[in-house]
Parts: C-alpha cells; sequence; structure tokens
C-alpha cells in the first residue's frame, strides 16, 4: 500500500496498552490486543508510531521497556545478538552505547548494518528495526556519557568488552585501580573506545498479536523521503 497520509490524532485509549482475552489457541502466557491494528490509525512515519507504543510500553509495569535484542554479522559472516539498552529515540532513529572494540562493535565497523528488536510480550507487540548503522562522534556521545552514574563510568574503562579474563577478581582490581586514579570530585574523561552508535531505519514493523494466530503485522518502508507501510501476512 502505498499512500501519503498527515499524523492521526493520537490513538485513543484502546490502542494502549491492551488487556489480555482468554483464548484457547495460544499459550496462557500470551496476550492478545481487543482491537485491530489497522492502517488508518497509524502515524505517517514509524518513528512517531514507534514513540506512541515506547509510551506505552513505559507507562505499564513491564521490566526494561528499552530493553532491545541487537543482532549483527561478523565480518565472516556470522550472525550474533545480545540485548542492549535503547537510549534514544527520534526522527533520526535509535540510539544505543557500547564499547567500540566488543564484539558487537568489532561487527558494525566491519558491516555497519543491524536489525533491534523490541520484545514486548506483556503487551502482546514487538517492534523490529532493520538499517544501517553510524557511529556517532565523541562529541555527540559524551554528553549520555556524563549523564551515567560514576561508578559506570569507571566501569566503561574497567571492562575490555568481550575478552576473556581470568577471573571476576581481575575486573575489581581494574575497578578499584580505576576509583584511585580518578578519585572524587576527579572528573572521569570518556574511553576514546566507547561511544555511541545509531541505528538509521529502512524498514520497521509493528506486530501486535491477534486470535488463532492472526497476528496484525505493519511494515513502514523507507522510500526515498517518504515511508510506505506494507501489511505482511502473520
Amino acid at each position: 500500500m502505498d499512500t501519503t497520509r498527515r499524523d492521526p490524532d493520537p490513538p485513543p485509549a484502546a490502542q494502549g496498552p491492551s488487556e489480555t482475552v482468554p483464548s484457547e489457541t495460544v499459550p496462557s502466557e500470551t496476550v492478545l490486543s481487543e482491537t485491530v491494528l489497522s492502517e488508518d490509525v497509524l502515524a505517517s512515519d514509524p518513528m512517531t508510531q514507534f514513540a506512541w507504543w515506547m509510551a506505552d510500553a513505559q507507562a505499564s509495569a513491564m521490566p526494561q521497556p528499552t530493553a532491545m535484542v541487537l543482532a549483527t554479522t561478523s565480518a565472516d559472516g556470522y550472525p550474533r545478538a545480545r540485548t542492549v539498552l535503547l537510549k534514544a529515540h527520534d526522527q533520526a532513529g535509535f540510539t544505543f552505547y557500547s564499547n567500540r572494540t566488543s564484539r558487537k562493535g568489532q561487527d558494525l565497523a566491519a558491516r555497519p548494518r543491524a536489525c533491534a528488536v523490541f520484545p514486548w510480550y506483556a503487551l502482546g507487540r514487538q517492534v523490529t528495526a532493520e538499517g544501517s548503522v553510524r557511529v556517532l562522534s565523541q562529541a555527540s556521545s559524551e554528553p549520555y556519557y556524563r549523564s551515567r552514574p560514576r561508578g559506570s563510568q569507571l566501569g566503561a574503562w574497567a571492562s575490555r568488552q568481550s575478552q576473556v579474563i581470568g577471573s571476576r577478581a581481575d575486573l575489581e582490581r581494574r575497578m578499584a585501580s580505576l576509583e584511585q586514579r580518578w578519585p572524587p570530585p576527579a572528573q572521569i574523561p570518556m574511553p576514546d573506545f566507547w561511544g555511541g552508535y545509531l541505528l538509521v531505519p529502512e524498514t520497521v514493523e509493528f506486530w501486535q498479536s491477534g486470535p488463532d494466530r492472526l497476528h496484525d503485522r505493519l511494515r513502514y518502508r523507507r522510500d526515498g523521503a517518504a515511508w510506505t507501510v506494507e501489511r505482511l501476512s502473520p
């Protein structure tokens, strides 16, 4: 479906976190939506739609609504995935931070593309975003680094992420050494091997559970400067 639309008014309350309804066709822990996810309630762009759904997730009682599974591909073509936290989202895309020498950092340096999945099981919803990944500059990364607790700033220095270490004691000794190197109130510099990434989406799929496995799947696909919305079979 190729359509041009204006943003509708924010969805009514029925489009918020869905209540569960009994069903014998799905496991009891699966949440079913009482409403259909239809094209006429979607925003004209995926990031606005994502903001609406993220607000629903954050208003619910679910733990860590900003947690996303980030999938990358190694230089040798091996798929790898891990959970990271989304730290910002806007019209540009999805922002997260990491040690750049980690496996994900090495993957993104070799193949700067990724897929992020937000598995909001408690709401019967899921968002999947695929696209290219840009490295954020040190200047763009530092404000978030400064907002982190002091211990987390030291932790960015202490961890040689994804590398094999002898024991937890080795990690704790390194942390203690760093605490002596930068005692309060000394400012802890941001490591040059740590920073932000921006996932620039090319497609964003919004999935909502339905009865009898007839789930709703609406995908935004970038089409030049606009977005095309496509319904996918469940």
